[in-house]
This record gives structure tokens, C-alpha cells and sequence, in this order.
């Protein structure tokens, strides 16, 4: 039996999926940590960790995949993962009361809600992409992955403005009510957005028979004798690190060289992100209209969005030597349009190659990539943040300091472009149009 493609309306519903995770890790990792640091006056090492832990936790992804893989249906998963992040978050919040009187009990509860929420992500995200892998038509995977990721950055902004609208004046009580009332939202819509989008009895199969259930070690070592299969993880890895490294240095950038006030750094923090989303609509559309439908023509716009941020950050390291003067703000608008390009198109090839050979391991390659990605992400700020430390010790002066870790990140994503442009396809089984396409 072929499992009938999504149509759009089934692919809005799981972008939703997206923005309930969304609206929930927001919770987790930025509201909860300004309320540890500022109004609990908690070391920001604490929610730094706490954030970093979940990351490590999302090293599970390979798992959760190859568990849904030998599964009939990816939607038990989806919805289990979703619960069991929407329980985390509340958790989290649970902890708070104890880690103000310092109570050990405090920081246990602590660790057990992150690693809920990275549990719960790892296996609601891998099964979601790995669905999308599976049931998206070729045609329709790079405004697939634009719609679920712009769908997300939705959901972070509506579950930020809700909470920031009720939350004062502040208490933990109202704290507590506000979170697990957008966490219990969250979770219905969730749990709706996927009800009868498996069919019951969907054994999930896209272009061929799946293979017969395996052991996890064995199902892994099979994907990682795959030259293409290391390849594309190491773009994976390269990529998203150089993506994150400038999360924790851009604000700060913009104030200790050109002197912006902490709301004209937000502002800039702003037009990067509307960056993003241009970049990731015009790969939405541009990549289904103009040699989107395969990983090959997806991969032009990852080179593209990889040199093109690579120009970018290049930029911003002579921007930290010519200082004010320089079009700051138009960098940084088509760094976050680069960015935002590469984003899609590597979660869009992800899609193609994920479910390309048949062989019913699709979640699986998408846990092992999601690894990764979490491994990138947990890395990027701290070395970022790091690197601009060690450079203003070494050099004393915050502009060389700044220009040196740019330009890191511009080498690493020109690496990160080389890797794309050398990275072979899989290859296809006979009678699969789109898979004899990425074989040649």
C-alpha cells in the first residue's frame, strides 16, 4: 500500500504541531530563565546549564525515530512526546519555589522537567519531520518545511505575547497558572492538529515496502556506513553551529561597538529575525517554483544561503573595525535572510533524503540529523560567547575580539557550503521518478 501524500491543509495542521512545541520550549528556555535570574536572583549559570541539558537530552532523537519507524503510525509518538513536554515545562515551573529557598529537592525537580522537555521535543519533533518525510510530495517540501518552521517562530512570538500581556505583576502563583494554561493549550491544539491524519492501520510507507523491524544498533550502523548519509551530518553539525554562534554576540556587538542603547539592540535583534522569515519564505516559494522538488535543486539554495551568510558575517567582522558609519542594520537584515534561506532548504533536504531510499527508516535519519542539530545548537552560543571572551583578553580591544569570531563563522560556513556542493544523493530504486532524478 502507498501512503496518499499531505495536501496543504494537512501540512498547516502539522506546521500547528510546530508552533505548540514552540510556545512551549519559549517557556523553558527564555521566560523561565529571565524569572530565574532576575527575580529569583538565581546564578545564570543555573538556566544556562538547565538549557544546555536539554540539548544533551535531544541525543535520545535517533531513538524516538527509529521507535517510530518500526511503529504502524508516528502520530502516538507526536502526541506522547507533546504530553510529555507540555508535564515538563509545568515542572519546570513547579521547581521554582524550591531553588529560591535553595533546596536540593529544587534543583532535582529541575533537571527532571528539562529532561522531560528535551525528551518530549526529541520525540515529538523526529516523529513530526519524519511524517513530513514521509507524506509530503516532493513538489511541496520546500514550502513544507517554510510553512512548519515559520509556523514555529509564530508560535514562540503568540506564546511570548500572551505570557508577557498577563504576567504582571509578577508572582509565582500567577507564573504558574499562566504557564500551564499556554502549555495545556498548546497541547490541544497539538493533539487536534494531528487527530486522523494517519489513517488508521497506516504502516506509513512512502515509495517502497518497509524493511523488517531491526535492532536500533543495527539500523544505525547501516545509515552510517553511508558515505552520503556522514556527509550530510557533518553539513548538519557545521552548518547549524556557525548558525547559533551568534545568538549570545549580536546584541552585545551592537552595543560595546556601536554604542546602541539595550532597545535599539533589540531592535536590530528584530530586523534579524524578519530577515529569517523573508529568507525562509522566498525558499518556500522560490524552491517549490524554481528546482525545489528535489534534494539536488534544494541544495542550491543551501549553498547559496550558506555563502550568502558566510558575505554576511564577513561583513559584520568590518563592520567591528570601521565601527558606527557602517549600514549596520542592513547587515545584519541580510544575515538573518541568509540564514533564513539555508534553514529551510537543509530541513526541506532533510525531508528528501530522510525517506529517499524506501527502506522505512526515515525517522531514524531524522533522529540522527536532530542530534546533531541539538548538538550544534548547544555548542554555538556558549563558543561563540566564549571565543569573544577569549579574544578581548588576548587582544584588549572588543573590536578584534568581535571581527575574530565573524570571521570564524564566515570560514565555518563557507566549510559548512563545501560539504552541500560535495554531498552525493541517495540512490534510487528503480520506477521512483523523483529518486532516479537525485541518483544522477
Amino acid at each position: 500500500m502507498v501512503t496518499a501524500s499531505l495536501g496543504w491543509g494537512g501540512i498547516v495542521r502539522l506546521g500547528l504541531v510546530q508552533s505548540a512545541i514552540g510556545a512551549m520550549v519559549m517557556l523553558a528556555t527564555s521566560l523561565l530563565n529571565r524569572v530565574m535570574v532576575v527575580e529569583y536572583a538565581l546564578p545564570a549559570a543555573l538556566p544556562a546549564g538547565l538549557v544546555a541539558f536539554h540539548y544533551a537530552v535531544q541525543l535520545s532523537r535517533p531513538l524516538w525515530g527509529h521507535g517510530s519507524d518500526r511503529g504502524h503510525r508516528r502520530t502516538p509518538w507526536i502526541v506522547g512526546g507533546m504530553a510529555v513536554l507540555a508535564l515538563g515545562v509545568v515542572v519546570a515551573v513547579d521547581s521554582l519555589a524550591l531553588l529560591a529557598i535553595g533546596s536540593v529537592a529544587g534543583y532535582a525537580m529541575a533537571i527532571l522537567a528539562f529532561a522531560m522537555i528535551g525528551g518530549g521535543v526529541g520525540a515529538a519533533g523526529t516523529s513530526l519531520l519524519a511524517l513530513l518525510a514521509t507524506r509530503v510530495a516532493p513538489d511541496r517540501r520546500p514550502a513544507a518545511a517554510a510553512i512548519t518552521w515559520i509556523m514555529m517562530v509564530a508560535g514562540i512570538i503568540a506564546s511570548a505575547g500572551v505570557a508577557g500581556a498577563l504576567l504582571d505583576p509578577y508572582s509565582l502563583p500567577r507564573l504558574a497558572m499562566i504557564v500551564s494554561g499556554i502549555a495545556l493549550v498548546a497541547f490541544l491544539v497539538a493533539l487536534a492538529a494531528v487527530q486522523g491524519i494517519e489513517p488508521s492501520g497506516d504502516r506509513m510507507q512512502s515509495v517502497a515496502a518497509p524493511i523488517a523491524p531491526e535492532r536500533f544498533g543495527d539500523a544505525i550502523a547501516a545509515m552510517l556506513a553511508d558515505r552520503d548519509a556522514r556527509r550530510f551530518t557533518a553539513f548538519v553539525f557545521a552548518s547549524m553551529l556557525a548558525y547559533s554562534m551568534q545568538d549570545m554576540i549580536l546584541e552585545p556587538f551592537a552595543g560595546l561597538v556601536f554604542a546602541y542603547s539595550p532597545g535599539e539592540s533589540t531592535s536590530l535583534a528584530g530586523i534579524q529575525h524578519m530577515g529569517v522569515l523573508a529568507g525562509m519564505i522566498a525558499v518556500g516559494v522560490g524552491g517549490s517554483a524554481f528546482g525545489g522538488r528535489s534534494a539536488i535543486g534544494l541544495r542550491r539554495w543551501i549553498v547559496g544561503g550558506c555563502v550568502g551568510s558566510a558575505v554576511a558575517l564577513a561583513g559584520l567582522a568590518m563592520a567591528a573595525q570601521a565601527g558606527p558609519g557602517w549600514p549596520l542594520a542592513l547587515n545584519v537584515a541580510l544575515l538573518g535572510f541568509a540564514n533564513g534561506v539555508f534553514a529551510v532548504a537543509a530541513i526541506g533536504t532533510m525531508m528528501a533524503l530522510a525517506g529517499a531510499a524506501g527502506d522505512g527508516r526515515a525517522g531514524m535519519r531524522m533522529g540522527v540529523w536532530g542530534a546533531s542539530q541539538a548538538i550544534a545548537f548547544g555548542l554555538g552560543g556558549l563558543i561563540g560567547a566564549v571565543g569573544v571572551d577569549w579574544g578581548r583578553a588576548v587582544t584588549g580591544d572588543d573590536s578584534a575580539a568581535f571581527a575574530l569570531v565573524f570571521g570564524g563563522e564566515a570560514a565555518l560556513f563557507v566549510f559548512a557550503a563545501a560539504l552541500a556542493i560535495g554531498a552525493a544523493t541517495r540512490r534510487a530504486p528503480l520506477g521512483n521518478l523523483e529518486l532516479a532524478e537525485l541518483a544522477r
